[in-house]
């Protein structure tokens, strides 16, 4: 399990390495958003695949939990990847990423080795913990493992539904300015970062239902994940000026749920009424 685990270090750190390199050729540190999640699947492979085959005689169903985590991971990474790539096409450097590198000068192509890619390698590693405890545990599979798959995919849809609902939206001139408050939106600010969350929690269920207490350490992943998606680099992060430079977006906000989601409340007093809303996409 150890060694599963250093290789599956290694590989994430390949893996953002590699893009570091590109980032240097375009100028653009945040590719490594394009990548994170392929960051996380690369060591869950190791895992499934060293683990499987080392319990292979006696496995009772740690290769089929690995296989079906695995499954999951996959599907929710590729997706992530595939559409982050497609929404930041051809934009040019993220501006969150700009600020970093106003910030770090001179030198910054050399530091952002660290503190963007490397950094982003470790969290990366870290969230990865679930597979690496599901692939090594040999008990059948039981009822946790169907309530947390179960869980992990519904927040895979959820996820990718609101992906697609504000990708139309934003493809419509007629919305240009407007606030995305309709089909998900309408019920959290952040679908997409709600169904995440619950990706992570699901997978960790299916883990602990193998490994019991024992692999019950996991839980830094989906803790770590929801700190990300809420205080780091989600939520707070894009809702930090918005109402300032935005402010009908304050009657969203006023609205509907930050994270889990919830029916719209009445727009406060004096609020801007729904036809005349203008603000930022969220």
């Amino acid at each position: 399990m150890v060694q599963a685990a250093l290789v599956g270090l290694v590989l994430a750190a390949g893996l953002a390495a590699l893009t570091w390199l590109a980032s240097l050729v375009r100028r653009d540190a945040s590719l490594v958003d394009r990548v994170w999640s392929l960051m996380i699947a690369a060591p869950a492979v190791a895992y499934v695949v060293m683990l499987t085959q080392a319990g292979a005689p006696g496995d009772e169903g740690g290769g089929s939990r690995g296989a079906w985590m695995l499954a999951v991971l996959l599907a929710w990474a590729v997706r992530l990847a595939a559409y982050v790539t497609w929404r930041n096409w051809g934009h040019g450097e993220d501006r969150r990423y700009q600020a970093i590198r106003a910030r770090n000068q001179p030198g910054f192509g050399l530091r952002s080795l660290y503190l963007v890619f490397g950094l982003q390698a470790v969290l990366a590693w870290v969230v990865s913990a679930p597979l690496l405890v599901g692939a090594a545990s040999p008990s059948a599979l039981g009822p946790l493992d169907a309530a947390g798959l179960a869980l992990a995919v519904f927040g895979l849809v959820f996820e990718a539904v609101g992906d697609a609902q504000m990708a139309r939206f934003q493809a419509d001139p007629a919305h240009r300015g407007q606030v995305m408050d309709r089909g998900l939106w309408a019920y959290t600010r952040h679908p997409n970062y709600f169904g995440e969350a619950c990706v992570w929690w699901g997978l960790w269920l299916a883990a602990v239902s193998g490994a019991g207490w024992a692999g019950a350490w996991s839980i830094v992943s989906p803790l770590l994940m929801t700190v990300l998606l809420l205080k780091v680099s989600g939520v707070s992060l894009l809702e930090q000026d918005i109402a300032d430079r935005r402010p009908a977006y304050r009657d969203y906000v006023a609205r509907t749920n930050a994270f889990f989601p919830g029916p719209p409340r009445r727009s406060a007093p004096g609020a801007t009424p729904h036809p005349a809303k203008k603000g930022p996409l969220p």
